[in-house]
């Protein structure tokens, strides 16, 4: 299961180059990783999908899968957390609110989305990310990157 986590985060990582600051890199590479792994761990599908768009000063990860229960997908902390290993039982979803503006969850066709928005602005400065002017129309804001 490592491999494709690995994959992720790299594909992440070069859609945002030189788009944001490298906090909010790898804050959003963090949150792809934990939506990708809830949906491996906690439904019988696994993704079925990713994506991310990119904006000016925000992303937008989305991750669906096959399963339509979107009223498990809510974030819980156990109230006996001492016999928790935080590595094997970590609180993917309160990282994932932690690290983003919003995330949510509704049911599709298929299954159901998790979409989460990310900042890519650095938070200290509010100072936006800079743009690629390499970037094709391909990779221009309002539409999806490909990832």
């Amino acid at each position: 299961m490592e491999e494709p986590l690995v994959l992720i985060r790299e594909q992440v990582r070069d859609a945002l180059d030189r788009r944001a600051v490298g906090s909010r890199v790898d804050d959003t590479a963090i949150v792809a990783t934990e939506l990708v792994t809830n949906a491996l761990r906690h439904t019988r599908s696994g993704p079925t999908g990713m994506a991310m768009d990119v904006y000016e000063d925000t992303a937008v990860l989305w991750v669906h899968d096959g399963d339509q229960d979107v009223g498990a997908v809510r974030p819980s902390v156990p109230s006996d957390t001492s016999s928790l290993d935080p590595k094997e039982d970590g609180r993917g979803l309160l990282l994932v609110a932690a690290l983003t503006t919003r995330w949510l969850v509704w049911p599709t066709s298929e299954g159901k989305a998790v979409a989460a928005e990310i900042d890519l602005m650095d938070g200290a400065t509010a100072v936006p990310a800079p743009r690629n002017p390499e970037l094709s129309a391909e990779g221009s804001p309002g539409r999806p990157t490909g990832t």
